[in-house]
């Protein structure tokens, strides 16, 4: 008995350890993911931030999607074809795309859904992204949706979608990356209505599906079993975390509690490089930061004091010392490395000393009637994060310089944005526009006086309206990038908004995560990326 207890302990322990090693080679794998702020909400018609976008790409699948090196790549649609004249795309759909219960994807979805995204009634401060799209504009800014049947999207079959477009578009299929073009489970929205999107009631087509949404805590998605790619999704949970403190989140990081972060303090780059080496990732970003100025009430609709406040600000100072050269300074609205372009329109005053600025910035103030005992009082709000919060104190410190009292209202930034996109009053806010596709037209579009989802200065010019409209209708790029560099410089003359730095991403990232690759669009979708144990 003796013998056989010796000889049966081994066979014992080995049994252990081959259970053991098959538990750990079945254990949930969980990525732990940093994001700008809480979502305001998860439709995606509905939807219009960063931090939106990234749980969005996780969830949905669009017709075409973006991959983790920002190229164009088939989603739903296993192919497409474009007409000759440029003006129709007809795309295939899988035959294997299905909802998160089950149900097949059909043409009829998206048809369901772009109609959902222009009607009116739905109130989608987005919808005129879709404005290529045959009868787009006319059906969305109409009083009714009696014409939802004439916009300019058909299903021919069960798995073959027909796309229309007003003209030529040469962003299309960029376009139809973003979330204006995902699909959403017709079923769940006429049952459920606006409480479609609560987890219980939840139905996605995309790699995962919504489990869990405590605001200020966690959105906890889990992967798809019905998704049509399941098999190469090989992170089980995404754990997205809102950290608006970045300090707090490059704490959590260093604990292992983040896998990656969405930003880093740039005021700690040198200090973070240090400390993490290549785990800190810097690169190019296509996108603009911005004071938004409320063009539409005195004094700021006075366009010498719009002038005065862009001319004093030092942006090479904003982007060195307070985003420790991980941005660039901006004098223009338009980033570089943008499609379809030239040289973009910038202020005339980038070359002159910042002594001749301020000089002049004093005299156009004195021109508007303030100065020595008549200040220019203005609030500034902005949405609450480290980097944003030093860089509104330093314009502050600047425009101190030319006799302007600034004060301040930060909110976080759910409620920021939404407070500017339902047009709420202020003198002057912050704002970041990276760009939904590769186009100067992404940029200027914010400035058109009909754009009332992201014109928040109420920005009001004709002539740039009209340039606006020539070059939608303009099918030669070249002729049409002459024409939108007109209108691009109207901007840096009249500074609706005030450009101050074009953006680089900036994320911590965890040497577990493979598959990271950052691109010039910011897309980061969860199901490219594994996890090393």
């Amino acid at each position: 008995m003796l013998a056989i207890t010796r000889r049966a302990a081994p066979l014992a322990l080995a049994a252990l350890l081959a259970l053991a090693t098959a538990t750990s080679a079945f254990a949930e794998i969980v990525f732990n993911r940093g994001n700008d702020s809480d979502p305001e909400t998860l439709d995606p018609h509905k939807t219009s931030t960063v931090s939106e976008a990234h749980l969005l790409r996780d969830l949905f699948e669009g017709l075409v999607i973006h991959d983790m090196k920002g190229e164009v790549v088939p989603g739903v649609a296993e192919s497409w074809t474009m007409s000759p004249d440029g003006k129709t795309y007809t795309f295939k759909l899988r035959a294997n795309a299905k909802w998160s219960n089950g149900d097949p994807v059909l043409a009829s979805d998206f048809v369901f859904s772009l109609r959902r995204m222009i009607n009116p009634e739905t109130g989608a401060k987005y919808a005129n992204i879709l404005y290529p799209v045959l009868n787009a504009e006319k059906i969305n800014k109409a009083a009714d949706n009696k014409r939802l049947e004439d916009l300019g999207v058909s299903a021919i079959d069960e798995r073959t979608v027909e796309i229309k477009l007003e003209r030529p578009t040469p962003y299309f299929l960029e376009l139809l990356t973003h979330q204006t073009g995902l699909p959403v489970h017709p079923a769940s929205v006429q049952k459920f209505g606006s409480e479609f999107i609560k987890p219980e009631n939840w139905v996605s087509n995309g790699a995962y599906v919504l489990k869990e949404f405590v605001p200020n805590s966690h959105i906890k998605l889990a992967k798809s079993p019905a998704f049509h790619d399941a098999a190469n999704v090989k992170i089980d949970t995404v754990i997205y975390y809102p950290t608006p403190d970045l300090a707090s989140a490059v704490r959590r990081f260093q604990a292992g509690e983040l896998h990656m972060t969405s930003d880093i303090p740039a005021d700690q780059v040198k200090q973070l490089r240090e400390k993490f080496g290549d785990q800190v990732k810097v690169a190019p970003y296509l996108g603009t930061y911005f004071l938004i100025i409320n063009s539409s009430k005195k004094p700021f609709d006075d366009i010498r004091v719009r002038q005065a406040l862009s001319m004093v600000i030092d942006r090479e100072f904003l982007a060195d010392e307070i985003w420790g050269g991980t941005m660039l300074p901006a004098y223009g609205v338009i980033p570089p490395n943008i499609g379809n372009y030239g040289m973009a329109a910038e202020a005339d005053f980038k070359n002159a000393s910042p002594l001749e600025r301020e000089d002049r910035a004093k005299q156009l103030l004195a021109d508007a009637g303030f100065g020595p005992g008549v200040p220019l009082r203005v609030q500034l709000r902005y949405n609450t994060t480290d980097n944003n919060r030093r860089t509104v104190i330093a314009i502050a410190e600047q425009w101190k310089a030319i006799g302007v009292e600034t004060s301040f209202i930060n909110t976080d930034g759910k409620t920021h944005f939404a407070f500017l996109r339902d047009g709420g009053d202020f003198d002057i806010a912050r704002y970041g526009w990276i760009g939904d596709y590769s186009d100067p037209q992404n940029f200027l579009f914010l400035f058109q006086s009909d754009n009332t989802g992201f014109n928040s200065g109420k920005y009001n010019n004709p002539t740039f309206d009209a340039l606006m409209r020539q070059a939608a209708d303009e099918v030669d790029l070249a002729k049409r990038a002459a024409i939108l560099r007109e209108a691009d410089s109207i901007l840096a003359i009249e500074v609706p908004w005030i450009p101050l730095m074009f953006y680089s991403s900036k994320n911590l990232v965890s040497p577990k995560l493979v598959g990271f690759q950052q691109n010039l669009r910011g897309a980061l979708p969860t199901r490219f990326l594994s996890l090393k144990p």
